[in-house]
């Protein structure tokens, strides 16, 4: 009779080969996520998403995967969506509360340290799950623009550009291709849109390109209009 490995079963068993099956499970579900991108440039910081509805019949206003976290601050989303909405409300929680008790923005790699602790604690007690999502937090704090990427491990790593989702890997080797240091914050835009068509399957528009800027000059989180996409999408 064939009995289950107890740590392809269990969050809190590693396996011989020190691996975290439920974790590694977690990814691959991130892996099928729609595709995101985050971009840093000495001018501010960009996020870029495919946000195709799963339906014709959906209302694309609610499929998002790009959200705004405080003025200075805005995260993409790869996996599943529920997930991600109890991380999200956390992080918000989190730049208020930082507002309150120190009258300034909550620096990007705090604010991602703080979420990443959250999932770490799912990944060693039994009876729950891991988070199956992915985070890419990009903003502006006093020390520049920052792009920060969370995963289901709960480990959390700064980026000047990276992807995550659905054919991530040659959306990544796109970024290492053709990002430099210096772009400007127009280039950012470009290179990410660029990348989310590289990862995308089928016809991409503005209507399901989405891309939200935080440019270092205001420090305030803008998402830009189908026809400010439009122009990059030529």
């Amino acid at each position: 009779m064939f009995m289950p490995r107890a740590y392809d079963r269990a969050i809190t068993i590693f396996s011989p080969e020190g691996r975290l099956y439920q974790v590694e499970y977690a990814m691959e579900l991130v892996k099928r996520g729609a595709p995101i991108v985050g971009v840093s440039s000495p001018e501010g910081a960009v996020l870029a998403a495919n946000e195709t509805p799963e339906s014709r019949l959906e209302d694309p206003k609610y499929f998002r995967k790009i959200f705004q976290l405080d003025d200075h601050v805005g995260v993409a989303i790869a996996g599943l969506s529920s997930d991600a909405r109890v991380l999200i409300n956390q992080a918000r929680i989190t730049c208020q509360q930082h507002r309150l008790l120190y009258d300034e923005p909550v620096d990007i790699e705090t604010l991602t340290r703080r979420i990443g602790d959250i999932i770490q604690v799912y990944t060693q007690h039994a009876g729950v799950r891991p988070f199956g999502v992915s985070m890419i937090f990009a903003g502006v704090d006093k020390t520049g623009s920052k792009v920060l990427m969370t995963d289901p491990s709960g480990s959390y790593r700064g980026y000047k550009a990276t992807a995550v989702g659905r054919k991530s890997d040659e959306a990544n080797k796109y970024l290492e291709e053709h990002y430099r240091d210096g772009l400007s914050l127009d280039e950012a835009i470009k290179l990410a849109v660029e990348t989310i068509k590289v990862a995308s399957e089928g016809e991409v528009t503005s209507k399901v390109v989405k891309v939200a800027v935080i440019p270092l000059e205001t420090k305030v989180f803008r998402r830009l209009s189908e026809e400010e996409v439009e122009k990059y999408l030529g």
